[in-house]
């Protein structure tokens, strides 16, 4: 891939939240080697070394990252982790580029996860497989589909560590009233909006439901879930312009036109979403499930959660960060930055990690702890998330994703602010999709 392409794309990425399932490109799960990948012997150092940890969190989950540390300090003294904050994901994605460039890189960083294919293929982050076998480390305790999101190529480059999904959050009062559940399908999708829509004069006062256009993550799971995809198996074009591809657009065409959907597009659209299902004006809103206390703490109703309906199948894509260690970083700043990884992911830290970040937990183990289930007695509407645990999967990966993603969710912007018909559109952006993914192969 060249260079200038690698840098040009994480300048202009703003996505901040895979083929369906990540193109299958994990390590095996019980931690496959590749080919050429060695890991240095295990060595017990235990001279003083620092580590740098570049991350996102936000200041809420700052409580969780220092108690992290701490106990990892206490486990291994001779290891001082120096949080630093980076900004956003954007931000973050921009300095590392700019620390890559001069040759000084953290030894441990966050990366959001559509931006971790771009970043591997450069080479700029080290290969965790080798890591993997020589410590025996398990991996099947991982979602499937959350480890998967983390690996590009065969190897395996990092863990799910601030993860979230996108969920229907609907206002479990007002459908009980009316008598409806949440279609689970889109074949109940049709019943739904007559039941739910409500108008007067013609005008629209109360939607059916709404997904945001603001971000293609929260649209990419209606593409496979119709039936279609996004890339073609060997990652050499769009398929977009496929029959099977094109019916989500179809549909929220169709949706929208006829005033049962609702879709935000452009700046506040997230906060404008939120106000009118928290004033009743839209029975049920697509939103991360990261946000499902912001929803809980100010409704003046019962709140569920809802998995993503499906047709031909039924996912929902992973949002948020993984933890990955530095390619550049020095050699005993890796083995240091290596024990950090796992204990930042491993299971038994796993539920009150989640706690305290309000991202999901990553291990099928600890659901049935007594922390879990503990969890699940306050948060019972994470069980919609948890009963399609293995259907949370990673987002198309392609190094080129945040570059051309950019093009369908703009054919959607058009649609909505200009009243276009999109499927011309689509047709026109399939082929500047496809020049953009040429120019990387």
């Amino acid at each position: 891939m060249k260079m200038k392409k690698w840098l040009s794309v994480l300048a202009v990425s703003s996505i901040t939240l895979t083929t369906a399932v990540g193109c299958g490109n994990s390590a095996d799960t019980k931690g496959g080697q590749a080919s050429g990948d060695v890991a240095p012997p295990a060595v017990e150092d235990n001279s003083p070394v620092t580590i740098q940890y570049w991350h996102s969190h936000a200041d809420v989950q700052m409580g969780a990252v220092n108690y992290m540390i701490a106990e990892f300090q206490k486990k291994y003294p001779n290891i001082t982790v120096e949080p630093v904050y980076q900004g956003a994901y954007t931000d973050l994605h921009k300095k590392l580029q700019a620390a890559i460039a001069a040759k000084d890189v953290p030894a441990v960083t966050n990366v959001e996860v559509s931006a971790l294919p771009n970043f591997a293929d450069s080479g700029a982050f080290a290969n965790l497989s080798a890591y993997i076998t020589r410590d025996k480390m398990d991996l099947s305790d991982f979602s499937k589909g959350m480890l998967q999101a983390y690996a590009f190529n065969n190897k395996q480059y990092g863990f799910p560590l601030i993860v979230s999904t996108s969920v229907f959050m609907y206002n479990k009062t007002m459908l009980d009233q009316l008598g409806v559940k949440p279609p689970q399908t889109w074949a109940e999708i049709e019943d739904f909006n007559k039941k739910v829509t409500l108008k007067e004069n013609g005008k629209t006062t109360r939607y059916a439901f709404s997904v945001p256009g603001w971000d293609t993550w929260y649209m990419d799971p209606w593409v496979s879930n119709g039936g279609g995809s996004i890339l073609s198996p060997d990652n050499k074009k769009t398929l977009l312009d496929q029959p099977d591809s094109q019916k989500w657009l179809n549909n929220f065409y169709k949706w929208t036109k006829e005033g049962s959907m609702h879709m935000g597009y452009g700046k506040g659209a997230s906060d404008t979403m939120r106000q009118m299902f928290l004033d009743g004006k839209v029975a049920m809103v697509q939103h991360s499930s990261a946000i499902l206390k912001t929803y809980l703490e100010n409704a003046k109703f019962e709140v569920g959660v809802s998995f993503i309906p499906g047709d031909k199948e039924r996912k929902s894509h992973i949002g948020g960060a993984g933890i990955v260690m530095m390619e550049g970083a020095p050699a005993k700043q890796k083995e240091a930055a290596w024990k950090f990884i796992k204990f930042m992911t491993a299971a038994e830290n796993n539920i009150k990690w989640a706690e305290g970040t309000g991202y999901l937990p990553t291990h099928k183990s600890v659901l049935s702890t007594d922390e879990g289930k503990k969890y699940f007695e306050k948060l019972p509407q994470y069980k919609a998330v948890f009963d399609n645990f293995d259907n949370v999967v990673g987002r198309p990966q392609h190094p080129a994703y945040p570059e051309f993603s950019k093009k369908y969710m703009e054919v959607v912007g058009k649609m909505l602010l200009e009243n276009a018909d999109p499927m011309p559109l689509l047709n026109d952006a399939v082929k500047e999709i496809n020049t953009i993914i040429a120019d990387y192969q």
